[in-house]
């Protein structure tokens, strides 16, 4: 990949799927969350990834005099903008001042400037280890001044990408945390003063798995940790398998299980979606709580079209880290949409008898200070987003086009994409006022 060198993302692009193959050789995950340790004895292994449960789309039928049968509803259609040409696997977007967009593709390995309006694409960066390089770029960010902050999978860091494109520092996303245990760095987002904000991996002592989690700040001028929130995880599944000479432990999700989401605003307030009864509360920085109505919802039963799509997405998207010790030092490496190939094996999942109210990673914070929460809905149907003012209380929902996922948001839009029966993702943006 040319360094800066303009470029059409197509058909052509190491990321094509026209022929229904893989680009660069990659394959899918065969499940959500796949982490391995080859020591002979160890310590837990981290948690699975909180964002990388991708539920399923559709619609809910909502109960009879629920709050969200009396707020308006807006059915998105046509898109404002759409861009020509494909990517493989959109995972970071962020719309910049002038109205264009940086795009990371963790499956081309492309970093990209796009102009909605002309459909070209400057190329950022190259593919590597060293200054101005990456691997697997993931999610964007944005930080103050303009920057953003990558998250370059494939070399475990943080990387701050000036206005004009150029690279600056950089921030491992494994250090040593309390205890001298690992501590993991993947940003949920970010505030206007650039801080992060992220949930710590791992379980507690003697390998137990608590039910909850912590959301930390981290202030990237200082180093300063702050415990901001605390959320519901999934209900999660540790197995053990192997001789005591050779342990192999894992800890799996189970799919499809209640879990509280969560995004940061640019004034640090988080947006909880608390699974327990279906609310939205908003938490500041000195941990007061403005706290929203519950919202009626008829749950949905858990089909096996439901099921097949949980694990086509989360093959799709998922997250691998893999643990291993050399030579007595711990080394950690994370992928995007890499594995075995093979689609998760339903059949051999604990599954729950109905879908929570919202799925997993769910939660956004727009420009304007809303928070949009998408529902849980049978598989197949149109994606439906309550959105919630900063009272916390719901007033009014927004219908996506069939087939839309949500990647990103800009002023007074939402940025969809689309996948096609080729896998390759196309990215809309479609005005919301």
């Amino acid at each position: 990949i040319p360094a800066r060198g303009r470029r059409i993302i197509g058909p052509g692009h190491p990321g094509s799927k026209r022929q229904g193959t893989h680009p660069e050789g990659f394959s899918r995950p065969r499940g959500l969350f796949q982490a391995f340790d080859r020591q002979s004895s160890r310590g837990p292994l981290p948690e699975p990834v909180a964002g990388v449960v991708m539920t399923s789309l559709g619609l809910l039928v909502i109960a009879a005099g629920s709050l969200d049968a009396q707020v308006p509803s807006l059915s998105l259609s046509q898109p404002d903008s759409k861009f020509p040409e494909a990517f493989s696997l959109i995972m970071g977007l962020r719309e910049m001042p002038d109205g264009r967009v940086m795009i990371a593709d963790p499956l081309s390995q492309t970093l990209v400037l796009a102009d909605m309006t002309s459909g070209t694409a400057d190329t950022l960066g190259g593919v590597g280890g060293g200054p101005g390089e990456y691997r697997q770029p993931d999610g964007l960010l944005p930080l103050p001044g303009d920057s953003t902050l990558l998250i370059d999978l494939g070399n475990a860091r943080l990387t701050v990408v000036a206005p004009d494109g150029s690279f600056a520092e950089t921030i491992p996303m494994a250090r040593a945390g309390p205890g001298g245990r690992p501590q993991i760095i993947l940003p949920g987002g970010v505030d206007s003063q650039g801080r992060i904000y992220f949930q710590p991996f791992g379980g507690g002592a003697g390998g137990r798995i608590p039910d909850s989690s912590t959301v930390i700040r981290l202030d990237r001028a200082t180093g300063a940790l702050d415990t901001i929130a605390r959320v519901g995880r999934p209900e999660l599944k540790r197995t053990t398998s192997g001789s005591s000479g050779n342990q192999q432990v894992a800890i799996r999700i189970v799919p499809l299980s209640p879990q509280d989401a969560w995004a940061v605003g640019p004034d640090g307030r988080i947006a909880a979606a608390r699974a327990a009864d279906y609310h939205v509360e908003w938490i500041d920085a000195g941990g007061r709580v403005v706290r929203g109505a519950a919202v009626s919802y008829t749950p949905v039963r858990i089909k096996q079209a439901d099921r097949e799509e949980w694990a086509a997405q989360a093959g799709a998207n998922g997250l691998r880290i893999e643990v291993s010790i050399q030579n007595g030092e711990r080394q950690m490496a994370f992928s995007r949409g890499g594995g075995s190939g093979r689609q998760a094996d339903t059949d051999g999942l604990d599954w729950p008898e109905v879908k929570p109210a919202f799925v997993a990673q769910g939660v956004w914070v727009t420009p304007e200070g809303e928070a949009w929460v998408q529902r849980s809905v049978p598989a197949g149907e149109p994606a439906v987003i309550d959105v919630f003012g900063p009272d916390g209380n719901l007033k009014r929902q927004v219908v996506l086009p069939a087939g839309r996922q949500i990647v990103g948001f800009g002023r007074g839009a939402v940025y969809l994409i689309e996948t096609d029966e080729f896998g390759l993702q196309w990215l809309e943006r479609h005005r919301t006022t």
